[in-house]
């Protein structure tokens, strides 16, 4: 076969797939412009911050007359040559090349650049050129990762599968992208029908659309039709007025907003922190139809919900946390839907709502002698960094809450500006202008402080943020998705939820929960009318065997399973994908595809750990520890800091009786990664074994200094000082454990005991 990805690419080929001739097909922007000439010049004209393009002398912006720029070791040319740009820069072996550049991507604030593999792939330098003006710091080349040492050898280099536009970037930046990628020989012939995004991006295809515009009524029917043939009409804000309620000027909307936000699931699609299921996506279906969207998490929020620094969550997520959200605002409330832009500028776009002689007083802002003034989003819409110098705003609208920061250190608007003063300060400050009641819409900071930290009241709390109807659903989703232990009568309540993301989190939720209590609870979601959600019924429900599934619903598990495998098929270019395949398939005990899948996972990503962790432990199941052995020595050589593959090396080395080196990783996974109780935990018990009692002990108080109320560590601690003869040291360990499990009876009656 010839590999001729690249001779596709910028092509407006339909994908390689047969299509029956009555289906949607796309037509490009230039037929909808025809009749709607406004909209697509405003389109076309917002096109700056996300548009690609062929590298033209026109498309590219930075200097590529013989600059240089240095990092990391490497020295990095850029240069033209024969009408094209170039790089000299380190390829996937380190070693200094000359690469074409091919594309464009962005232009403002930052413009990166896309270079083309004989394999079909396209990845996006690392080195970006910023493109704001020299009096703001702009005109001027940049790494990406300017506090790192990105070489080549690391995961994050701009040759690898992080880097890589066929999955990353594709989907949100072209128009009908199909990714093509073929397993069998690690190639790709990725199509779109516009390299950059056009009016069908949002709309969905528009051949159905164009026949009936153009009056073809045999293929398009009655001229009548309301929709027009559109795949989606967005009309949820037709005939929407708002008004202030009486005697508290709040907005309220005229009617009341429909459970399905078109507008914001579509606008999602490219604006949420998501994973892709499926290529057949179509506007206005809620988004867990092809995707999976993040729920809330440390490494890419804070616990109240604002989105991280240098963490790409967009703003799906922060928005549907919203009060606006929640009281029925949509994008383009704010937004021009074809330009981007705000409706009006400034504060305006607030006070079609609010009105300004309340909100832009003194009386309301306390900032009378700022310059420049603040403006809503000052305060409301705190910015956020990513890619070095891209700022963005947090659409959470959340009402600035110091005080919270003092409780469980989340960022707040008021230190972000007076950055030399304490939260404590700032929470007095407001308190001395607002009074006591700071109350605000997100309010459960604290529940999900408790569960990244373990606190022993996380799972009341976030049972109770679960329970609550008033909480937006991304929130009662990431927090039955945290929950410590599984809640069963909780969980049966949001599996019959309305929002898939509720019920995508309560299937989360079940992961804890025994095999054989699993089917009579989630196997309903097998059917579940949302694609996301059947999906992850089957990824749950596969460790349940076939005998064991009543006979009327195996049909069920089997078709959601194909979806499941589908998808994972869909991103067969990535290991995540193949991992969680191999996971699959080590559920159903088929054991030889399972070790098929994570081995290409370890091809496709040398570097990525799961897979070799994964087939260690599948190893270890088939009785081949020596083989799960070999395989976590030769990822440690890729990736010597990473602890799970120390804490997995270690339990390897431990069932193959050779204590000590089993202790010595065990002892490095708990070192290099001491916010992983689990891992001391195993060490202490490792050291314990080996008549270590001392160590172990002081292993488990050097672990429950930051984590004093895990249940686990608290255990281990009461039996080892009991067996140690250290009654006084059980005693206290026994009735800390007490305070967090109060209902506890045989824990009252060890107490007891104790005493005694």
């Amino acid at each position: 076969m010839v590999a001729a990805a690249f001779y596709w690419i910028g092509r407006p080929e339909r994908p390689l797939v047969s299509r029956p001739a009555s289906e949607l097909s796309f037509v490009g922007s230039q037929t909808c412009g025809e009749c709607h000439a406004t909209q697509a010049k405003l389109w076309q004209a917002s096109q700056h911050r996300h548009a690609m393009e062929h590298a033209t002398n026109q498309s590219v912006k930075a200097d590529f007359n013989d600059a240089v720029f240095d990092y990391a070791g490497t020295r990095s040319r850029f240069f033209r040559k024969d009408g094209g740009f170039f790089v000299e820069t380190d390829g996937p072996d380190g070693k200094l090349s000359a690469f074409e550049v091919k594309y464009t991507f962005g232009v403002d604030p930052l413009q990166q650049y896309l270079i083309a593999f004989p394999d079909g792939r396209i990845q996006a330098l690392s080195i970006a050129w910023d493109t704001r003006p020299k009096d703001q710091g702009g005109q001027r080349w940049f790494h990406l990762y300017p506090d790192a040492a990105v070489t080549s050898s690391d995961p994050l280099h701009w040759t690898k599968p992080s880097q890589n536009w066929n999955f990353m970037c594709a989907e949100c930046h072209s128009t009908a992208v199909r990714k093509n990628y073929d397993p069998a020989t690690d190639h790709f012939t990725t199509t779109f029908s516009e390299i950059s995004v056009g009016c069908e991006a949002c709309h969905g295809a528009g051949s159905r659309h164009v026949a009936w515009a153009r009056g073809d009524r045999g293929a398009a029917g009655s001229a009548k039709d309301p929709v027009k043939h559109l795949v989606v009409k967005f009309d949820e804000r037709s005939g929407i007025t708002w008004s202030a309620e009486a005697g508290t000027l709040t907005p309220v909307r005229s009617a009341p907003a429909v459970a399905l936000r078109k507008e914001v699931e579509t606008c999602g699609r490219c604006h949420a922190r998501r994973g892709q299921l499926s290529e057949e996506w179509t506007p206005g279906r809620p988004l867990s139809e092809t995707h999976r969207v993040s729920l809330l998490e440390p490494q890419l929020f804070s616990a109240d919900g604002q989105m991280r620094d240098d963490e790409e969550t967009y703003n799906y997520a922060p928005f549907k946390q919203s009060k606006m959200f929640a009281k029925g605002v949509t994008c383009s409330d704010c937004h021009d839907p074809h330009s981007a832009a705000l409706k009006t500028p400034g504060d305006g776009v607030c006070s079609q709502c609010h009105p300004p002689a309340r909100y832009e007083s003194t009386a309301h802002r306390h900032h009378a002698d700022v310059s420049p003034p603040l403006s809503c989003a000052s305060c409301h819409m705190p910015e956020r960094r990513y890619m070095v110098i891209d700022r963005r705003h947090d659409h959470g609208f959340r009402v600035p809450r110091p005080d919270v920061s003092v409780q469980t250190g989340v960022p707040n608007a008021c230190n972000d500006c007076h950055r030399d003063k304490p939260a404590s300060w700032a929470a007095d400050k407001v308190e001395s202008w607002f009074g006591q009641e700071r109350r605000g819409f997100q309010t459960y900071a604290q529940a999900f402080g408790a569960a990244w930290i373990e606190a022993a009241d996380a799972q009341a709390l976030l049972a109770a943020i679960a329970r609550a109807g008033e909480v937006p659903g991304i929130v009662r989703a990431s927090a039955l998705a945290e929950l410590p232990a599984p809640d069963v009568e909780l969980i049966r309540r949001a599996l019959s939820d309305p929002d898939p993301l509720v019920r995508l989190g309560a299937l989360d939720a079940l992961e804890r929960m025994p095999a054989d209590q699993l089917w009579s609870l989630a196997s309903a979601q097998l059917v579940d009318p949302v694609r996301g959600v059947r999906i992850r019924a089957a990824d749950l429900l596969a460790s349940v065997p076939r005998a064991q599934q009543p006979t009327a619903d195996r049909d069920r598990f089997a078709r959601a399973a194909a979806e499941f495998i589908a998808a994972q098929r869909l991103n067969a270019d990535r290991a995540e994908a193949r991992t969680a395949l191999g996971n699959f398939y080590a559920r159903q005990a088929d054991a030889a595809a399972a070790e098929t899948e994570y081995r290409a996972a370890l091809k496709l990503d040398p570097f990525f750990a799961a897979a070799a962790v994964n087939l260690s432990d599948l190893y270890r199941q088939l009785g081949r520890d020596a083989d799960g052995e070999r395989i976590l020595r030769e990822q440690l050589s890729r990736s010597a800091q990473d602890a799970s593959l120390h804490h997995a090396l270690g339990l390897a080395l431990a069932r193959q009786k050779r204590t000590e080196a089993a202790l010595d990783e065990l002892r490095q996974a708990a070192v290099l990664d001491p916010g992983q109780t689990r891992y001391a935990y195993v060490y202490a018990v490792g050291l314990h074994s080996a008549g270590r009692r001392d160590d172990a002990l002081s292993v488990l108080n050097e672990s429950l200094r930051t984590h004093p109320d895990d249940v686990e560590l608290l255990s281990a601690a009461i039996s080892f000082s009991r067996q140690k003869g250290d009654t006084r040291a059980a005693l206290e360990y026994a009735e800390r454990l007490a305070r967090l499990r109060p209902d506890d009876s045989s824990l009252a009656e060890l107490i007891r005991e104790l005493n005694r």
